[in-house]
This record gives structure tokens, C-alpha cells and sequence, in this order.
């Protein structure tokens, strides 16, 4: 057990220490990969985007919000934690890719509205598990409409979507 711990603390210290986000934030990241991907010694490597690159994309990648979930130096997957407007002010979002770029999980991270809330659900998150690059994502289409969360619920369908665009030309271009 002492020796599990001296692992996991470790662990904890090199992920956390790879990473620029807000602690409150890496708390929630952190638990989502080890849920998701059913690991709890793993790292984290900043990707980083050239200006050149980052121009083209219909999401732009900064310093702290694309990275890969390595480990025994294998890439377990990737993730990004994004903002995206709501009515009067933002959300923080995840999403977490398995190695091939297929979605494994969107979640919001914190909302700050007093409305709209109801985009945090699981039942209305998991519409986004397994969409590739390939999927063009239409709200009230193809994503389905909340009552009473209209403008966060379609500010998150089109945040996926320019993600998702934003991951394609990536990995065409090698990057991932």
C-alpha cells in the first residue's frame, strides 16, 4: 500500500506539473481520464501548435488545452479542455479522444449560468461519444435541443464541431 501511494503521489506530481491548468480544473481532468480510460499511472504531454498551423484551425489550440494521456510511452488517448459561450458568460468544457481521435467523453467542466445548466447531463453529453472528424454536428438535427439551454447547448454542438474540424486537419497534417 505505502508503495501504491509513493506511485500514485508521483504520478500526481509529474501530471500535475506537465500542465499549466487551474488546479480546480486538473482535479476534474485528472478523475475524468482515470474513469474513462480505467488508469491511474499515466502522464500528460502538452501538444503544441505552430502559429502557422493554429491559424488554419476553426479552434484555436493554445499552450494549455490539447494534450496527450501517455502511458508506458504509449498514447492512451488525448484531451481538450475548452471554453464556449453561454448566454452571458462561459463554460469550461472537456473532451477526452481515445488514440485513434474518437470522442470518449464531453463534459462541462464548470458552468456559471443560473440557466442552461441542463448541458452538463450525461444524457445529453453522451450524443457526442464516438463522433469523429467525419461527423458534421447540426443542432436540432443531429444534436438534440434542450428547452430553456438553446444558447449553451448549441454553443457546445458548434465548440465540438470546430473541434472536431480543428482535430482532422491535425492529424492530416501530422500533428496528432
Amino acid at each position: 500500500m505505502k508503495y501504491f501511494k509513493i506511485i500514485l503521489f508521483t504520478t500526481l506530481l509529474l501530471v500535475l506539473g506537465s500542465f499549466g491548468l487551474p488546479k480546480n480544473i486538473y482535479k476534474k481532468v485528472n478523475k475524468e481520464i482515470t474513469a474513462v480510460f480505467e488508469i491511474t499511472d499515466f502522464s500528460t504531454k502538452m501538444i503544441t501548435i505552430s502559429d502557422a498551423v493554429n491559424t488554419t484551425l476553426p479552434t484555436k489550440i493554445s499552450e494549455n488545452n490539447l494534450f496527450k494521456i501517455i502511458k508506458n510511452d504509449s498514447i492512451y488517448g488525448y484531451f481538450y479542455v475548452g471554453k464556449a459561450p453561454s448566454k452571458t458568460d462561459e463554460f469550461d468544457f472537456l473532451v477526452l479522444f481515445d488514440a485513434e481521435l474518437n470522442v470518449r467523453k464531453a463534459k462541462v467542466l464548470i458552468y456559471r449560468e443560473d440557466y442552461g445548466n441542463e448541458i452538463g447531463s450525461k444524457r445529453w453529453l453522451k450524443q457526442f461519444i464516438g463522433k469523429t472528424s467525419s461527423d458534421n454536428l447540426k443542432y436540432g438535427e443531429n444534436v438534440d435541443a434542450i428547452s430553456g439551454a438553446t444558447i449553451s447547448a448549441n454553443s457546445m454542438t458548434v465548440a465540438m464541431n470546430n473541434l472536431l474540424r480543428s482535430i482532422s486537419q491535425l492529424k492530416q497534417q501530422n500533428v496528432l
